[in-house]
């Protein structure tokens, strides 16, 4: 058997580990756990002790994958950011269109000029 020993590096992991309080805007589930997430919000938890608290959108008490549930999670609104951008093109193009002459009219306007 060959076995090899690696060096692991020092001082890898953070040492500033602390009982947060993650909830879930979706569905408020809370839960309560170690990290070393900063927050500035704190909250009561169950045993009466206050804990840092950290809002996220999405967990895995609301994830579709993990509820069986499927549904459209847009938080930051980017469906609604992407059909107000596809419904201003559309609006602009109809504006070139309609200020632009047609090329059938382009060459009647021309043939009257060399005409008159």
């Amino acid at each position: 058997m060959i076995y090899i020993l690696m060096n692991m590096k020092k001082d890898l992991h953070h040492k500033d580990y602390r009982v947060v309080v993650f909830e879930d805007l979706n569905d408020g589930t809370r839960i309560l756990t170690r990290s070393t997430v900063a927050s500035e919000e704190t909250t009561k938890w169950d045993d009466g002790n206050e804990y840092p608290l950290i809002k996220v959108h999405i967990s895995s008490s609301s994830h579709p994958f993990f509820t069986g549930q499927e549904k459209l999670v847009d938080i930051e609104g980017r469906v609604d950011k992407f059909r107000a951008r596809t419904e201003a093109a559309r609006a602009a193009r109809e504006a070139k269109a309609a200020k632009k002459p047609r090329k059938s009219e382009e060459k009647a306007e021309t043939a009257q000029k060399l005409g008159a």
